[in-house]
């Protein structure tokens, strides 16, 4: 199962201290690896790079950074909320005007609040939206409904980071989705 995304750094980190494992996929095939065989595949096939594979350069080797690990050990799984941050936002609602439904570039995206500051609206996932300055203004300080606009998608809080979907379009990031599809479709429903 699916538990954290981490950086390189952690990943590395783990698997020095020996608390991971590498799980890498070719062919339809597993191979587990720990650091040290990791390190000497990865210079086999430092010959043969694929452009979407990232690598370190040590003073002594180069490796292949790791896209999956398992864990050996841990005592519980950590806390998952996805941060409320203009990343995170523009992801959530794919850079789209929530009152015209027109996509945008983020420079020409703002942050809007359904229900406004000034009547008591606050900054979380289910009252702010992407919105266009033209509807930004356009709406004020108002709701929708004063406005006689309506909302392209009701806002929500994302159960898991938007940004993990963008990235499981990049073939860098291929073999994350056999994790993360069975994580999806394994979670119990509320």
């Amino acid at each position: 199962m699916a538990v954290h995304v981490v950086d390189v750094r952690r990943a590395f980190a783990l698997l020095l201290r020996q608390l991971a494992e590498v799980i890498h996929i070719e062919d339809g095939q597993y191979g587990n690896y720990d650091f040290e065989s990791w390190r000497e595949i990865s210079e086999l096939k430092a010959e043969f790079k694929e452009p979407h594979d990232d690598w370190i350069q040590s003073v002594n080797f180069e490796i292949q950074v790791p896209r999956v690990l398992r864990l050996l050990h841990y005592d519980r799984v950590p806390r998952q909320r996805v941060r409320l941050n203009r990343r995170n936002l523009f992801a959530r609602d794919g850079n789209r005007c929530q009152y015209c439904g027109k996509s945008f570039p983020t420079s020409e995206l703002s942050i809007d609040h359904v229900v406004p500051s000034c009547r008591g609206g606050e900054t979380t996932w289910d009252n702010v939206v992407c919105a266009c300055v033209r509807c930004n203004v356009r709406k004020g300080g108002r709701t929708p409904q004063q406005a006689g606009m309506k909302l392209y998608r009701k806002p929500v809080r994302p159960r898991r980071s938007p940004l993990l979907a963008i990235k499981l379009g990049n073939p860098k990031y291929a073999s994350w989705k056999t994790f993360l599809d069975a994580a999806y479709w394994s979670v119990d429903l509320k």
